[in-house]
Order: structure tokens, then C-alpha cells, then sequence
């Protein structure tokens, strides 16, 4: 395989073990993860292979076969800048379980679609040192270390939701996760049986939430439960009653989070109902709150979910943090070329970037390639 050729050429012997770890489209339950809410997605096929062998010294050497130039050595973590800051905030995570490493990945994942390539290239390098220094690290385990790396090491407030799909997902099914409790379960996803797919518009606006509105919004959604006297907004239960006491971006995003929960667990009541079909209404309400009560989205999303939905979708909604990646379309089999059409005509007429559109299917989580 392509990662371990390089690794080879780079570093001179086989790799000790390869493990590959794939990105995450969300279903649906948009911001709750570190609100302590409900999340539903599912792996994606596109991923992030990390091939490894442990040092005993405290020395990393990193290599990527998307990154130009020969591999990178560190002689302290805190050195890493770039994508090599979430390879190696997971070494960091790890302390003194381990040393150093030598480390080549290779992605897939469409970069700046919000697919969460970051969490596939933690996951895959934690997976993969877990294995080589047996560890004996649960998967849910190997996604908090992961969590804790982006959340620590690189500065990126996320939630859980991205480490865990990329970690626990299994093909065929989604993952119901409580944000709080850690409980998971996957639920059966068949939409080609029922006729139908799952479009990813890729908008082509990348984005990056380190520096800005995600952390923003966090902090809002955290301000607001302590004014409401709960632990996390996860804890609301009367709605109207706690949008008296909130004013402004504060009171929005509580809208948007108490009512996403009930989202996810409506849509989940319908997949074990087999109501694939029905479930497109409640894609388009998570995008119209995402739009409207937290003020994530973007022009070229809200434009993507338009046209999704005038081409035939049975609904959209965008997906991730916001404010650019992708919208995702429920979308009929003979119905996508409509779909994609529509899409790039209204981008077109606008002036925006083409879009890219790709088909998702629900694929496995972390495994061991060698």
C-alpha cells in the first residue's frame, strides 16, 4: 500500500503496524456535541492510513504524502506546527506511555469539506500507537485521547462527535452518541434500499474554526446554562420557559440546541420505523436553525440547500461547524443528476466557485490495514 511504500523510502525499514481511520458526515445534530446533546453521524469512505514504528527515543519524525518535501523532525512535541500538531497532540496525550515515533500518513479525505480529516488523522495515529505499544485502549478511549489532542495541543474547542464516528462507526449504520453519558449505538442506515442516496455539495469555501466563530458560539452556549442555572444546555427541558430568561445571540442558540436534540431523537424514530423516507423534513428544519438561530451558515450553503431541494432532494441541510465545508442532500437515486444540476446552476449564476459534489456511503470506522 501507498503509505508504507513511503514510510519505507523515508525512514528505511517496514512500518510496525498501518492503521486507517476514516472522516464523518453528520446525519444530523449539528453544535450539540459540546453542548452534552445527541449527535448522529456516519463514517465517510474517505479517510487518513497512519503508518508507524515506535522510537525509544523522545525523537518523531513525520512524514505526509500530501505535504511537499521529506519528513519532519521534532525533537520536543511542542515544535509541531501545521498538520503536525494533530499526530503529534496525540503522542502529547499519551505522556509517557510512549516516546518518540516514526510516522507517514496518507489521506483521502476531501480537504476544507468538513469532513473532519483532522479527527481521521488523530484517530489513525492513535489507533496505530495503541496497537504497536499495547495499549489496550477501547476505541471510545482512543477517540477521547483523540479529542483531547485537538482540544489541548492544537487549541480547537470540539466536542466529541467527529473522534468518535471516526473511532466507533461501523459500515451500514450511524452513530447514535449521548455527548454526555458516552453511550453509542449504531443504527442501521439502508437508504439504497429504500432508492435513496446521500449527495455531499462540497461548497468549495473552506474553513478554518481555530481562530474564531466556533469558539464563539461554545462560549455563548456555555454563558447561557450558567444564567440558566444547568450544567449544560443538554439539561433545558422547558424550552419557553428558558427563552425568558435570555436575550440576543444567547437566546437563539439555546433554540437551536434544545430543538437539534429533538431532531436527532425524531429521526432516530424514524429509521427504526424503516421511515427512511420521511426523514428529509427534519434535515431542512436543522439547516433553517443552523441558518437562523445559531448563525453558522453561509451564503454558498444556504444556496446549496435551495437547489438541492428545487432539483428534487427530500431535503438538506448543511453539515459541521459552518460558515463554508458542505450541505448534505437525501436525494432519490434518479434524482442526483437533477440534484447536481440544479446545484451548479444556481452557482453558477451567482459567481460562486463550482461546487463538488460526492456520494457518501456509511463506512467503517478504525481497523488495522497491516
Amino acid at each position: 500500500m501507498r503509505v508504507a511504500e513511503a514510510f519505507r523510502a523515508a525512514f528505511g525499514a517496514d512500518p510496525q503496524t498501518v492503521w486507517r481511520a476514516p472522516g464523518r458526515v453528520n446525519l444530523i445534530g449539528e453544535h450539540t456535541d459540546y453542548n452534552d446533546g445527541f449527535v448522529l453521524p456516519f463514517a465517510v469512505p474517505w479517510g487518513v492510513s497512519a503508518a508507524v514504528t515506535p522510537r525509544t527515543d523522545q525523537t518523531i519524525r513525520l512524514l505526509s504524502l500530501q505535504s511537499p518535501g521529506g519528513p519532519i523532525e521534532l525533537s520536543a512535541r511542542e515544535e509541531a506546527t501545521g498538520w503536525a500538531r494533530y499526530a503529534v497532540g496525540v503522542l502529547a496525550m499519551l505522556g509517557d506511555r510512549v516516546a518518540g515515533a516514526d510516522i507517514a500518513v496518507d489521506g483521502d479525505v476531501p480537504q476544507g469539506a468538513g469532513l473532519s480529516s483532522s479527527a481521521a488523522l488523530e484517530v489513525a495515529v492513535a489507533s496505530a500507537l495503541d496497537d504497536v505499544h499495547g495499549l489496550g485502549l477501547t476505541p471510545m478511549e482512543i477517540a477521547l485521547l483523540s479529542q483531547r489532542a485537538e482540544n489541548d495541543f492544537v487549541g480547537m474547542p470540539c466536542g466529541i462527535m467527529d473522534q468518535a464516528a471516526s473511532a466507533l462507526c461501523e459500515e451500514g449504520h450511524a452513530l447514535f452518541l449521548d455527548c454526555r453519558s458516552l453511550g453509542s449505538r449504531n443504527i442501521p442506515l439502508d437508504l439504497a434500499a429504500e432508492g435513496l442516496g446521500i449527495l455531499i455539495i462540497d461548497t468549495q469555501v473552506h474553513h478554518e474554526h481555530a481562530g474564531g466563530e466556533y469558539a464563539k458560539r461554545r462560549a455563548e452556549c456555555e454563558s447561557a446554562a450558567r444564567k440558566l442555572g444547568v450544567a449544560s444546555l443538554r439539561d433545558v427541558t422547558d424550552l419557553a420557559a428558558a427563552l425568558d430568561h435570555l436575550q440576543g445571540a444567547e437566546r437563539k442558540r439555546v433554540m437551536h440546541v434544545v430543538t437539534e436534540n429533538h431532531r436527532v431523537e425524531a429521526l432516530i424514530g424514524l429509521l427504526r420505523a424503516g421511515k427512511v423516507t420521511e426523514i428529509g423534513a427534519l434535515l431542512n428544519a436543522s439547516h433553517l436553525s443552523l441558518r437562523d438561530q445559531y448563525e453558522v451558515s453561509s451564503p454558498e450553503l444556504d444556496v446549496a440547500v435551495e437547489a438541492a431541494f428545487r432539483g428534487g432532494a427530500r431535503g438538506a441541510r448543511m453539515t459541521g461547524g459552518g460558515f463554508g465545508g458542505s450541505a448534505i442532500a437525501l436525494v432519490a437515486q434518479d434524482r442526483l443528476d437533477n440534484v447536481r444540476e440544479s446545484v451548479s446552476a444556481a452557482y453558477a449564476e451567482r459567481g460562486f466557485r463550482a461546487p463538488r459534489f460526492l456520494s457518501a456511503t456509511a463506512a467503517k470506522g478504525a481497523h488495522r490495514l497491516a
